[in-house]
């Protein structure tokens, strides 16, 4: 039983500190040809937008409205990945043979 909550404490002390690694990674999206660019953090922050001046448009804000929504999208998509690779390392050692990284996939 002791090691049972030993192995408990250490994956709890295991994940707060990949929680941390993973707050400071940061992830560069473009869409559009780079017209615009976002960068997020781990925690699926956005933390940068640039958007090329060329692509704003007042007679086509849906065609930058549609890449923007492309790039939050792809760099939420990252962040996740990025967070699924780190738990699934995690729990992966606990599962005794089994895949828990199906666990974290988003359902599509």
């Amino acid at each position: 039983m002791n090691d049972l909550m030993k192995k408990a404490q250490e994956l709890s002390q295991n994940m707060q500190k990949q929680q941390e690694e993973l707050a400071q990674l940061t992830f560069d999206v473009s869409v559009g040809g780079e017209m615009v660019k976002m960068k997020f953090n781990g925690k699926m922050e956005l933390l940068e937008v640039e958007i090329d001046p060329e692509v704003v448009d007042r007679d086509d804000v849906q065609t930058l409205q549609d890449l923007i929504l492309s790039a939050v999208n792809e760099g939420i998509r990252q962040s996740q990945k990025k967070m699924q690779e780190s738990l699934g390392q995690q729990l992966g050692g606990m599962g005794g043979g089994l895949n828990l990284q199906n666990l974290f996939q988003p359902k599509s």
